[in-house]
């Protein structure tokens, strides 16, 4: 994309020139403020809509129209690609003149437990963090519960609540539901299967969501135009529907790209009580603040500073740096120009100092942060790295890392604070012309 600051062209010509592919649109105030944010099947078209007359007299886009400054894209893999990543943008920036998806809203997730003798299959809105396989976001939730009804009638899983240990027998004498008699579970309440045939018909219902889905399909296709020949009408169009539902399964997003932290909980009291007690800190740290370093297509590095208070992200106290000393991929030397340039003495008033600053890696790029802060003449505040491959916790001064149990409160929150700094460098960095950068 052309730099805005030497790009005289109106947003109209710009419009022109966006690729006719799926993707995100985002229209501007002469301030550089996102106020609306669209999703497109064909960007260049869907774009350029807005500079017309009609839309100039359309009431929904009246007002608007006259604001916008500027436009700006984004291209996606597909169209369910670019409705998800609308919905997390508007989320995140809460444009004016987007009033649908600014609510707290999430898609739908398929949900397979993986700790239990007989695995359930679940449509699921708050996704569990731990003992499950998870598939998603769905894009619609309509289609994925019609998957996974028909997935139900092919591979048989049981989506009730029941709590099934294979070695008690007091489920032998447990009278199953309906599903078991129209051929839709094979009871593993009432031991009409064992557990290792069970789960040999999960790992099948898994292969299958992860892609193998082709010989199924086929074999449907198959029934369907047979069914038709023989003039069952509407067991064809039972199969048509079917195989429709089964291919919206395709309708979804990837866990880590389409991130959506707000559904998964995490108790920000336990967390922070959790700090306190591991780090021996004389009380909670209130406010948090982490740093991650990304590097935009090789080209620019910039650095992303999120606040989290009280163990809640805090979206006002969110920045963006674009480092200008560093020349090439160097994360320590970044890392070093985000602490001098965050924490120089005259920033104090202006800017408080947080109860601690989380950095995202290990020992080298703790100790780039301590030398900035030495540089500067400036005490750091309580500083640690987190490095993601084993997820240990590194402290100045101590040679060996804290590593604590993945399900710790503590360690979960230093996580969600790591992981939104990176999804806010990763994903928004063209975004954050309309939020405050520093100089």
């Amino acid at each position: 994309m052309a730099d805005m600051a030497s790009d005289r062209r109106t947003p109209k010509e710009k419009a022109r020139d966006f690729p006719d592919g799926p993707g995100v649109y985002l229209m501007k105030d002469k301030r550089g403020r996102v106020i609306y944010i669209g999703k497109a099947k064909n960007l260049r078209s869907r774009a350029s809509t807005y500079f017309t007359e009609a839309a100039a007299q359309d009431r929904r886009t009246a007002d608007m129209v006259p604001l916008i400054a500027d436009i700006d894209f984004l291209n996606t893999d597909s169209e369910v690609d670019a409705l998800l990543m609308e919905a997390r943008l508007i989320k995140d920036i809460q444009p004016k003149f987007n009033v649908e998806l600014k609510d707290d809203k999430s898609f739908p997730y398929l949900q397979i437990t993986t700790n239990e003798d007989f695995p359930r299959v679940e449509f699921t809105r708050e996704p569990a963090d731990r003992g499950v396989k998870l598939y998603g976001p769905f894009a619609s939730a309509k289609s994925l519960r019609g998957a996974i009804q028909v997935l139900q009638r092919v591979f048989k899983f049981r989506n009730c609540t029941l709590d099934i240990d294979a070695d008690d027998e007091k489920w032998k004498w447990y009278r199953p539901c309906l599903l078991f008699n129209i051929n839709q579970c094979t009871a593993p309440c009432n031991m009409r299967i064992s557990k290792e045939e069970y789960r040999k018909d999960i790992q099948r219902l898994r292969l299958f969501l992860d892609g193998k889905r082709d010989s199924l399909l086929d074999q449907m296709r198959k029934e369907m135009k047979e069914a038709a020949k023989e003039l069952e009408f509407e067991r064809a169009a039972k199969l048509r529907d079917e195989i429709h539902s089964l291919e919206t399964l395709n309708l979804r997003g990837d866990l880590e790209t389409h991130e959506q932290p707000e559904v998964f909980y995490i108790d920000p009291k336990k967390g922070l009580a959790g700090l306190r007690k591991v780090l021996k800190l004389s009380s909670e740290p209130r406010t948090i603040e982490g740093i991650d370093i990304a590097h935009l297509g090789g080209s620019e590095t910039v650095a992303s500073l999120v606040t989290f208070l009280d163990g809640i992200p805090f979206k006002p106290g969110y920045r963006r740096f674009r480092i200008k000393t560093v020349g090439g991929v160097d994360d320590f030397r970044s890392i070093a120009e985000v602490i001098e340039r965050r924490f120089r003495p005259e920033r104090e008033e202006e800017w408080p100092r947080p109860d601690l600053i989380l950095i995202d890696g290990g020992k080298g790029q703790l100790s780039a942060a301590l030398d900035a802060f030495k540089r500067i003449g400036v005490s750091p505040p309580e500083i640690l790295g987190l490095a993601k491959r084993e997820e240990e916790i590194f402290r100045p001064d101590e040679p060996e890392p804290i590593r604590l149990s993945r399900h710790s409160a503590g360690l979960r929150l230093l996580q969600s604070v790591r992981d939104e700094a990176h999804r806010f460098a990763r994903h928004y960095h063209h975004l954050l012309r309309s939020k405050k950068t520093l100089g």
